[in-house]
């Protein structure tokens, strides 16, 4: 690490600041195709680290438990209302700590425990929180879920307003965590309000894409929206809550004093950096070349003979089925890592194999996007991926190496954003 990037972490701290340095060197010259992460910009950085640390704020602004808040009510106002710019929204809450935390926000604001709740289930590219058995929000609360069809992987929006309207569920959630298609907010809020369901969606994948006009936006059909700040919006690692004006003091009251003490101050002002670049015209540009990348990087796999869920993307977000290649996603994904690819074993749609070893493997675009590859690129990557899923299926090291050292010349040609030249 520079001592003169970190010069107090290095003198009073150098074991860490040397792992600290390691990640600064392993993020630029990998290929991070996991669909969740990104690189935030110089500027979310310092925001993240500022003074802003110290100061403890309980409440909200202008009603707060401390004194001492003046800056602190200003911060937080600023991102309020340039998330409400942003995405349309009557209200806006800043301080959940991360996603999970503001989706039981929710379900703290509508529901009671043992209330049904419905949401999409895990293992067809749904989410924890939305009901599944392992996690809290299954426990508390009735879970039932819908899928995606067999034969198109694609949601079955007549099946789910069948659920919706057998259950009755007091909370529907739409969205998830390996969603390649655009989700229809309008037929979802159709079946919710003939269900007479509270609709949330959760975009924390895709609000970035929204944000930047490359996906539909939820405004105007759901109660909630709830998002976390990083993947695709390149901010820091928090979240958001958004909904209408007439659930705005449940879901203020839930976040604080329901389920949070004081808000992390300087994630809030990096929120509120991340918000701002997110208005900008290159922003625009920069979440349509998601898409771009991503549609084009999964008609190169397709072309490879891979099995793409749904058959492609509409977003960043490309499940590969590997059934077909006999290797399972585990392996895959822990070749791929050391051929400098970083990727997430996946489940896939009615995956035969266990979950913590899927058939399948999860990539995304946002990544490699915001370090400037285009879609003339992702013939490349694809071939990266072909090349080392066989290698993987052969215990083939000399091929994953050499893959690497070709991910690594490219990287260096692309600096990421907010990281030091390796």
């Amino acid at each position: 690490m520079s001592a003169s990037r970190h010069p107090a972490l290095s003198a009073t701290d150098p074991e860490l600041a040397s792992f600290v340095a390691a990640e600064e060197v392993l993020q630029a010259q990998t290929l991070r195709l996991i669909p969740s992460e990104n690189y935030v910009s110089a500027a979310v950085l310092e925001a993240s680290g500022t003074v802003l640390q110290n100061k403890y704020s309980e409440g909200y602004p202008g009603r707060r438990y401390y004194e001492g808040q003046q800056n602190i009510d200003r911060v937080e106002a600023l991102a309020i209302e340039r998330a409400k710019g942003l995405f349309g929204v009557d209200h806006a809450n800043v301080q959940p700590y991360s996603g999970s935390p503001a989706n039981l926000a929710v379900y703290l604001a509508f529901a009671k425990p043992g209330d049904t709740v419905m949401g999409m289930a895990l293992p067809m590219g749904g989410h924890l929180t939305h009901g599944w058995g392992v996690s809290a929000t299954g426990s508390w609360f009735r879970g039932v879920q819908y899928g995606v069809q067999a034969d198109t992987g694609l949601i079955d929006y007549d099946a789910v307003r069948e659920l919706a309207l057998a259950e009755r569920p007091k909370l529907i959630f739409c969205g998830g965590t390996a969603l390649p298609r655009t989700i229809d907010f309008a037929a979802f809020a159709s079946i919710a309000e003939e269900a007479g369901s509270i609709l949330v969606a959760d975009v924390a994948h895709i609000a970035g894409l929204i944000a930047g006009g490359a996906h539909p936006s939820p405004a105007g059909h759901v109660d909630v929206i709830s998002t976390t700040t990083h993947k695709t919006l390149r901010g820091p690692r928090g979240a958001m809550l958004m909904c209408r004006e007439e659930h705005a003091k449940a879901i203020d009251k839930a976040v604080f004093p329901g389920l949070q003490g004081g808000p992390h101050n300087q994630t809030t002002a990096g929120i509120a950096v991340a918000l701002h670049e997110a208005a900008q015209p290159s922003f625009t540009a920069y979440a349509h070349a998601v898409v771009a990348n991503a549609k084009a990087l999964a008609a190169a796999l397709l072309e490879r003979g891979f099995d793409l869920v749904s058959g492609g993307t509409d977003n960043h977000l490309i499940l590969i089925d590997l059934t077909g290649k006999d290797v399972p996603g585990k392996v895959a994904a822990k070749a791929l890592d050391r051929a400098g690819i970083v990727v997430n074993y996946n489940t896939v749609p009615f995956d035969p194999r266990k979950p913590f070893d899927p058939s399948g493997v999860r990539i995304g675009t946002p990544s490699l996007t915001s370090r400037g590859l285009s879609a003339e690129h992702m013939p490349v990557v694809a071939d990266w991926i072909a090349r080392s899923v066989d290698a993987a299926a052969k215990g083939d090291e000399p091929t994953l190496a050499a893959v690497r050292a070709e991910v690594a010349d490219l990287m260096a040609a692309f600096p990421a954003p907010g990281l030091p030249l390796p």
